[in-house]
């Protein structure tokens, strides 16, 4: 069983640390465990406890009348909250089937949010903020793997599905390569990447993770593309810099590149390499692009 120090607790549950003190001295439900050097530190069921109350404490449940719910009582008012919940709840209920490995609720959760807000929204909005939300989990090694791989699988497929019933584009659209380098494996940023590049309309060749590099100047080579899409998860700036410096001697290619900002800090910004923070960026970039390659090909 995991436990989460009241640091993690506070970051995955949006509850300050002096309201979580607060409601210790105060009422019975909370009750967290201590080191033998008294620090405080929370188990699996009572960061599970805690997601559910501060969704209802959100939802206007006043924390003294929470404190005299039951557990059924607290599920069940939180199931209807979420029904029509906001980005904060939704969030919250993701992590609850992650740590859960509740595939139903993960379900249920993400078909509701994207029947109401579509696919490309439901991942800016709350599984883009989700996944930067439980960092604090896979950064300090607080989640079980199996609890990582779970929910990391469940939203690719969910990306996958989306991807296949998007039409394919035609032959004079313009073209980008999708792709990882060796040792990166990170992939649900290259899917999202994917997906946005063929809502877009453009013909995109992915090529997946932990491609060589040798492999992606050949496939420049056959295919020609007007951009090449790259993402640089784990911390790593001297070695994102090499081989950064390894692809650009290869080919002019423009390279759009995102991941975590740490790498980036000394890569210089020109024409051929471009940073996008986050996905309301690659899609402002991708349609920017589009219309400029479309203009030159009917010029």
């Amino acid at each position: 069983m995991a436990t989460y120090s009241m640091a993690e607790v506070v970051t995955l549950t949006g509850i300050n640390a002096h309201t979580l003190r607060k409601w210790e001295s105060r009422y019975d439900f909370l009750v967290p465990n201590r080191t033998e050097t008294n620090i405080r530190y929370y188990s699996d069921l009572q960061l599970r406890k805690l997601l559910n109350i501060s969704i209802l404490n959100r939802n206007g449940y006043r924390i003294s009348k929470i404190n005299k719910m039951s557990d059924e009582e607290v599920f069940e008012q939180v199931s209807k909250i979420l029904i029509d919940s906001n980005q904060s709840d939704e969030i919250n209920a993701l992590i609850l089937s992650m740590i859960q490995l509740d595939e139903l609720a993960f379900d249920n959760t993400i078909n509701r949010i994207i029947k109401n807000n579509g696919l490309l929204n439901t991942v800016i909005d709350v599984i883009y903020p989700f996944l930067n939300q439980i960092g604090v989990l896979w950064t300090t090694h607080k989640a079980m793997p199996a609890q990582e791989h779970f929910i990391s699988n469940l939203i690719r497929q969910k990306i996958f599905s989306a991807i296949e019933n998007l039409p394919l584009a035609p032959k004079e659209a313009p073209k980008l390569i999708l792709f990882l380098l060796e040792d990166e494996d990170h992939e649900i940023g290259l899917l999202l990447a994917n997906y946005i590049a063929r809502e877009l309309g453009w013909r995109v060749y992915y090529l997946g993770t932990k491609v060589p590099l040798e492999n992606i100047e050949k496939v420049i080579e056959i295919t020609k593309p007007q951009l090449l899409v790259s993402l640089f998860i784990l911390i790593r700036p001297e070695w994102v810099k090499t081989n950064l410096n390894l692809l650009m001697s290869k080919t002019d290619v423009p390279i759009a590149l995102s991941g975590n900002k740490d790498n980036f800090a000394e890569i210089t910004i020109s024409k051929q390499i471009n940073y996008l923070k986050d996905p309301k960026e690659m899609i402002e970039f991708l349609e920017k692009r589009y219309k400029n390659s479309n203009s030159k090909t009917n010029n």
